[in-house]
């Protein structure tokens, strides 16, 4: 057993490695505090016969007894992964998969799964940490190590690893870096709209404490890391590919030129068969099919990326800088409480809104801090805004990770939950996609809203990055197509408002993205997302004033929180009531705030009119109509409300000098009176009547 220590923002992480999970070809424990995370990494010796790309699984094991649960539901078993789970997997996966060493096709899975979790530490990039350590110590042929650190801003001070609760409660920014030694190669965050320059300031100070998770990796694989496979190098014939151009290049370099997607796709489908079928003859030999079909994929990738990064020629004609046409649309389908449709280029992506009552929130059976949340951002992506067919089974993990970056992104705009107490779900449907559908989504989700009259505090806009680089030469691309994306050595999408960013996820693929890359691709994201905006705005100025008369009428009320029994009533019997009366949602929370969602404005003014009637104070003027619920001989006590009764004496029960001699004379149990409230003796806990109105028996 091996097992060693590094301190990163004042905490200490370990790793620990052959004691746990010696038949995977890596283990790892990583613990900091009382956060545990075990991730072994496994992979085939061999690679499966004409296998052609590289088959990566990374799994993260939420488990419930981590945190001293028993999992929600009938079964008590977890099930498929939390959305924090895929989450995590996906911040994974994303850097380590450039890693592998070119031409490795075997077949690789990487298993984080959680042991325990004091929620103070963020397992998530323990995981991280563990899924690069297990491979580092490893045969497979892994060209980390990668390490990765939360950064936060509290106070206007960055932090490196806050806990959950400051990240929560505290923090304006949860920045995720994941980094090599040399290069960031991933980040995610969420913002309370900050600065480009607060951006790149965390991911400096991220990037040093990454250093220091790498340098400890290597120290362990020192210790206790095994020789790597041999890997056939990963060949391209140069003179086959000499073949490709001078014998089809002019025929690739029209076809790729063709500004519309789909016509770019065929127009190049068919130059590609034709070379196929010239190069390789009637009966080619499998490993001569293999080196034609690299020397095809070689030549147009470098053609391509020559005439961006070179030439400053983008596949479909556009500037640099230059943001694809954009239309807008709201109010489009009827009964959405708010329904938008953005359209950028070939990418479309129509949103609608529906508003719920309090009781309508995301429960969270996980094991983070958040047991539910009141924004639902759900994505969608068939195969058919690609011109595919395909099997649609349920959201794929790119879908809910898009899905995550919008919600991530509109959060910070969304009205509090006492000034605007609705659950809002947004189901962006992608129906066209041609690159960045999920800020097509975040454009679009933005419209919905103020479509439905969510008084947001402002309007939020994104666009993706990308960037091409060969040699010294290089280009930040705005607002970037299908084809750049796939072909180039970056994809950056920011999202946020007019001042400031709200979220932000990247990936690199190269080493030698320097800070002042990333400076100009902020700036220049900057500059698109204003245009953006603008061209937004022009549709619809400002959320609408008034809430689609679809949606439920949501009131809030406030009373004593002793009183909340008396609302609830004996069993439930009130409230059940007042439900079924004016088919109505009540949702009492525990410091007394109610919240009242009803079909229509009538019927929650009903519902709170009857709530403030029950627990108002009774006060001297106040008059009431109740039913007469004893008689004494000295008078009759009367139900103001419930749990609170009145005594109207013998001598108020009729007009100044007359006299009652017999309580009964006048009135009866059962009786219907309305009465004034004359005097409040609190020392003796009694309420003084006089009669105003005649009795009438029921």
């Amino acid at each position: 057993m091996n097992k060693i220590e590094v301190e990163v923002g004042g905490q200490t992480i370990t790793l620990e490695t052959g004691r746990l999970a010696k038949q995977a070809n890596g283990s790892v424990l990583v613990t900091c505090g009382d956060t545990v995370v075990l991730v072994a990494a496994t992979a085939r010796e061999t690679a499966k016969e004409g296998q052609d790309f590289f088959p990566l699984t990374v799994d993260v094991e939420e488990r419930h007894y981590a945190a001293g649960k028993i999992p929600g539901g009938f079964i008590k078993r977890e099930s498929r992964p939390s959305e924090k789970a895929i989450l995590a997997a996906r911040q994974i996966d994303r850097p380590i998969r450039p890693l592998f060493k070119k031409g490795f096709m075997n077949e690789v899975h990487v298993v984080a799964t959680t042991l325990s979790v004091d929620f103070e530490i963020p397992y998530d990039i323990l995981a991280t940490l563990g899924a690069s350590a297990a491979l580092t110590l490893s045969e497979i042929p892994f060209l980390g190590p990668i390490g990765s650190v939360h950064v936060g801003r509290i106070d206007g001070q960055l932090v490196i690893n806050p806990t959950l609760e400051e990240l929560q409660d505290e923090s304006d920014l949860d920045l995720v870096v994941t980094g090599t030694a040399d290069a960031i190669a991933m980040v995610e965050a969420g913002a309370q709209e900050v600065s480009e320059a607060t951006i790149v300031e965390a991911l400096r100070l991220a990037h040093e404490e990454i250093k220091k998770l790498v340098n400890v990796q290597l120290e362990l694989q020192k210790l206790a890391g095994k020789p790597k496979w041999d890997v056939p190098e990963y060949t391209v014939d140069e003179t086959i590919v000499e073949q490709v151009r001078s014998g089809f290049g002019p025929a690739f370099d029209a076809a790729t030129s063709v500004q519309d997607k789909k016509g770019r796709q065929d127009a190049t489908s068919e130059v590609k068969e034709a070379a196929y079928a010239q190069l390789l003859g009637e009966d080619p030999d499998p490993e001569r099919v293999v080196q034609v079909r690299r020397a095809v994929a070689k030549f147009e990738k470098d053609m391509i990326r020559d005439r961006i990064a070179v030439k400053k020629i983008r596949p479909d004609g556009r500037a640099i800088d230059e943001v694809r046409q954009i239309t807008c649309e709201v109010g489009l389908i009827p009964r959405t409480h708010g329904s938008a449709v953005f359209t950028r280029g070939e990418t479309q992506a129509m949103s609608l809104l529906t508003l719920g009552g309090t009781g309508e929130f995301q429960r969270i059976d996980g094991l983070g801090i958040e047991d539910k949340k009141r924004y639902i951002h759900h994505y969608n992506f068939p195969p058919y805004s690609v011109g595919e067919t395909g099997f649609m089974r349920g959201p794929k993990r790119r879908d809910i990770g898009h899905g995550a970056l919008a919600e991530r992104a509109l959060v910070p705009v969304l009205p509090d939950e006492v000034e605007f107490p609705y659950t809002i779900r947004i189901v962006s449907e992608i129906l066209e996609s041609n690159g960045s559908s999920s800020m097509a989504s975040v454009c679009g989700s933005t419209l919905s809203l103020m479509d439905a009259g969510v008084q947001i505090k402002r309007p939020v806009a994104g666009t993706a990055m990308g960037l091409i680089k060969e040699g010294d030469d290089y280009v930040v691309l705005t607002d970037i197509a299908g084809v750049e994306d796939h072909l180039g050595d970056m994809d950056f999408k920011v999202a946020g408002t007019a001042d400031g960013i709200t979220a932000l996820q990247m990936d690199i693929k190269i080493t030698g993205v320097t800070f002042e890359i990333l400076t100009e691709a902020l700036e220049q994201a900057r500059k698109a997302r204003l245009h953006i905006l603008g061209k937004m705005l022009e549709t619809i100025a400002e959320p609408r004033s008034e809430l689609s008369e679809w949606a439920p009428r949501i009131f809030s009320i406030q009373i004593n929180p002793d009183q909340i029994g008396l609302v609830i009533g004996k069993g439930g019997e009130t409230i059940r009531g007042m439900t079924e009366e004016f088919s109505a949602d009540i949702d009492i929370q525990d410091d007394g705030t109610i919240f009242i969602c009803a079909p229509d404005e009538e019927a929650a003014e009903g519902v709170k009119n009857r709530i403030q009637s029950m627990t108002k104070e009774v006060e001297v003027g106040d008059v009431f109509t109740g039913r007469v619920v004893k008689t004494t001989d000295f008078g009759a006590f009367v139900e103001l409300k419930k749990g609170t009764d009145g005594l109207l004496h013998i001598s108020r029960l009729a007009p100044k000098g007359e006299r009652v001699k017999n309580v009964e004379d006048v009135v009866k149990r059962g009786d219907t009176v309305t009465v004034e409230v004359v005097e409040i003796d609190k020392a003796r806990n009694r309420i003084g009547l006089t009669l105003l109105t005649a009795p009438e028996a029921e």
